[in-house]
């Protein structure tokens, strides 16, 4: 690979040579790397695109994320993000899809019907997508009960559930459900412990991982809503990481068992929560040292 100089792409895009550093520092060149103060550029880089003022951040990831979510950019982070959590999150919940399956619906919006496959597999697949896009587009703004909802009706719209009489797509629960053979929060109160839940977490200005976890365990135990709520948990985490410029993560199936654990154990024990979300966050981390991603 052949790597140019922040002049010489300053005067291929007819910026100046403090934009171009910028664009470096901000993450939004892909490859771009440090050596001593000097950016290194590869010569095959695309221009960034423009974005609002509102969406660009020190958190050099997240504007990686945006930028190649707008480009369209295949191979990047943001596509291993969203077959990593896709393919995971939906597998964590009994989804049958292989993780070649997933990615395949991500790159062609196609499915290899030759083999059976639960429809709702697929539909759930495409609208989590959907939900991660979501979550990139809003990272910085604050967590709400509108947006909390918004990502359950992305996730359940146009599934074998959203048929039901019963099932509020976009709401909260009609009946009693239960999480790991735990009692959850009744029906008619769920509403006000949500709201009491999110008027506690948003009073903090900034959130570190564990006041992030921390909501997480509380919103699973609310259990808003009657089904999909360990997806929609997950994507919260993963928003709030980035709005608060932490390294995000993706409880994937080889923590399964101990992401269960974490959560019933939470009251008595909360390291074992803890450590699993920062064993997951240690391998995305790996993902931004590929993609030299500097955090």
């Amino acid at each position: 690979m052949e790597y140019l100089s922040v002049a010489s792409f300053a005067k291929k895009w007819n910026l100046s040579d403090r934009m171009v550093r910028n664009y470096c520092k901000q993450g939004r060149i892909p490859g771009a790397f440090l050596t001593g103060k000097t950016w290194n550029i590869p010569s095959n880089a695309i221009k960034p695109l423009r974005v609002k003022k509102e969406e660009i951040s020190q958190n050099s990831l997240l504007n990686r994320l945006l930028e190649e979510k707008k480009s369209r950019l295949s191979g990047g982070i943001y596509h291993k993000t969203q077959i990593e959590f896709t393919y995971n999150s939906n597998h964590i919940e009994g989804s049958t899809l292989t993780k070649g399956q997933t990615r395949y619906i991500f790159e062609t919006n196609t499915i290899d019907a030759s083999s059976s496959i639960n429809v709702d597999d697929i539909v759930e697949t495409a609208n989590h997508f959907r939900c991660v896009d979501y979550i990139i587009d809003r990272a910085l703004k604050p967590l709400t009960e509108g947006m909390i909802k918004e990502l359950h009706y992305i996730l359940k719209n146009g599934t074998s559930d959203s048929r039901k009489s019963y099932f509020k797509v976009g709401d909260y629960k009609a009946f009693p459900n239960e999480v790991g053979g735990e009692e959850t929060c009744p029906p008619e109160q769920t509403r006000h412990a949500m709201k009491e839940l999110l008027l506690e977490y948003n009073a903090k200005e900034t959130k570190n991982l564990e006041q992030i976890i921390e909501f997480h365990k509380k919103f699973e135990s609310i259990h808003p809503f009657q089904d999909g709520n360990g997806r929609v948990g997950r994507l919260i985490m993963f928003k709030e990481c980035l709005k608060n410029n932490i390294i995000p993560f993706i409880i994937d199936e080889k923590h399964k068992l101990f992401y269960y654990r974490g959560l019933k154990e939470w009251n008595n024990e909360k390291g074992y929560l803890i450590e699993t979300c920062l064993s997951c966050q240690d391998k995305y981390k790996e993902y931004l040292k590929y993609f030299r991603i500097r955090k």
